[in-house]
């Protein structure tokens, strides 16, 4: 089973992808920056998620205590709120050494690393009121780190520079994911939580060195256009959400059901998941080995199998293959939890999981790419794919008392019956589209349309 929760995405790239090349690197050296800002974006995402899971499993901490630990994630998704603020605010004395954008850069790093610390120092066990509190501070800053960083990209390229600049941010990313992943539980297993998560602290010094060696980019602001905070905030959620309800109108209710049940059923089965292994048996470096290296080139072959299926088949038809096989790739988990230690079941399972999960994670990328509107790109796509996490992550929460209640074959399944709904959702929105096709057709005769599109 995959890492559940994910970054949310970057705005969609609707053109080809740009190539990352040496070359790049070496003759432009905020392309160098950027590998360094998204490592150290991409490092405390899985430390304060499936990689605390398991850590608290080892210390033997209630399955319940976990699930609702896992809230801590909802940083991530709700960092819209206080973007704005970010965006508006200068820090006192740092500001004015570093620039607003690198002063938010270095504090929140600077955040992460002693929420980290603070987390190496714990005992579970002991006291996990602590290590509450340091994961809370641990993803708040990093959520932060998150919002200033894409910031700071956005103003420190010119718009024909964004793709490698957000494909060098991604490369780094990827790594840093395999550090906090893999790394801390190679480093776990054979010196100890406490080694691992002081380790992970000490790598947020490439993000803090890149920060102070990134040149000063601060927003320019027009004098007597200043907004508020409150405006600020109607520009990146109220109008961008407006929109939404005039172009879709009453189906816009079936597609958020659609997107908020879609990753439902891998997002709640992935807070149980660390548990769900060490129970079965598996050691941290199995784990590691199957989950986070073996499972992430799986990974990578689904993703490029749903981008192709959206070519070659259509994007309605690979959105309701991949809701399907995502939810339904749980039922392996159950037939795993019945086995108890199988590690070529376990092999399997991953196997199935990551790829149908992240088949059917392109297919919603895409999807969601497709509602937005050429006035709101970024900012409704920063809507929708914080809302596809939101429902996931509240019901997450309490999946350690539906483990408790029903076992883990029970829970894998419920979650899988979530394919259901998913796949119920995707037919009633192909037929209305296909339906508004109909109308359109039958208004404007084929025709009457190719005379246009010549004119």
């Amino acid at each position: 089973m995959p890492a559940k929760l994910e970054r949310q995405p970057a705005s969609p790239v609707k053109a080809a992808r740009p190539r990352l090349r040496l070359r790049d690197v070496m003759e432009d050296s905020r392309i160098a920056l950027m590998l360094a800002l998204g490592f150290a974006c991409g490092l405390p995402i899985l430390l304060v998620f499936s990689t605390l899971s398991a850590w608290l499993a080892t210390a033997g901490i209630q399955r319940t205590s976990i699930g609702l630990l896992s809230y801590v994630s909802f940083a991530y998704s709700l960092k819209f709120i206080w973007a704005p603020v970010i965006d508006r605010l200068d820090l006192p004395v740092l500001a004015r050494l570093l620039g607003r954008r690198r002063a938010w850069m270095v504090l929140s790093q600077i955040a992460v690393a002693a929420g980290l610390i603070g987390m190496s120092q714990g005992d579970p066990a002991a006291s996990l009121s602590f290590m509450v509190i340091c994961a809370l501070i641990t993803a708040f800053a990093s959520a932060t780190q998150d919002i200033v960083v894409d910031s700071w990209r956005i103003d420190a390229a010119p718009t024909e520079r964004q793709g490698v600049m957000l494909a060098a941010y991604q490369l780094g990313y990827a790594v840093a994911r395999a550090f906090a992943g893999a790394g801390a539980l190679y480093i776990a297993q054979g010196a100890g939580w406490s080694l691992a998560y002081g380790a992970m602290a000490l790598l947020m010094l490439i993000g803090l060195v890149a920060s102070l060696l990134a040149p000063r980019q601060d927003p320019v602001e027009v004098p007597g256009e200043r907004r508020s905070v409150a405006r600020t905030l109607e520009i990146a959620v109220v109008e961008p959400f407006g929109d939404l309800i005039r172009r879709k109108g009453a189906r816009l209710f079936l597609i958020l059901s659609l997107i908020m049940l879609y990753r439902l059923p891998d997002i709640i089965s992935g807070v149980m998941a660390q548990p769900f292994y060490i129970e079965q048996g598996f050691t941290l470096t199995e784990i590691a080995n199957v989950t986070k290296i073996y499972g992430v080139i799986v990974g990578i072959v689904g993703a490029l199998a749903g981008g192709f299926a959206v070519i070659r088949f259509g994007l309605q038809a690979s959105l309701l293959f991949g809701g399907i096989v995502a939810a339904a790739s749980n039922l392996m988990f159950s037939w795993l939890a019945v086995s108890g230690h199988d590690t070529w079941l376990f092999v399997a399972s991953i196997s199935i999981d990551n790829f149908a999960g992240n088949f059917a994670g392109t297919a919603l990328i895409a999807y969601m790419s497709s509602l937005t509107s050429s006035a709101f790109v970024a900012t409704q796509y920063a809507l929708l794919s914080s809302l596809y996490a939101l429902p996931g992550k509240f019901v997450g929460g309490f999946s350690g008392y539906m483990v408790d209640a029903m076992g883990y074959p029970k829970f894998f399944a419920a979650s899988a019956a979530i394919g259901i709904p998913v796949a119920l959702l995707c037919l009633a929105l192909i037929a209305l589209r296909e339906g508004a096709e109909d109308e359109a057709e039958a208004a404007h005769p084929p025709e009457e349309e190719a005379i246009a599109a010549k004119a």
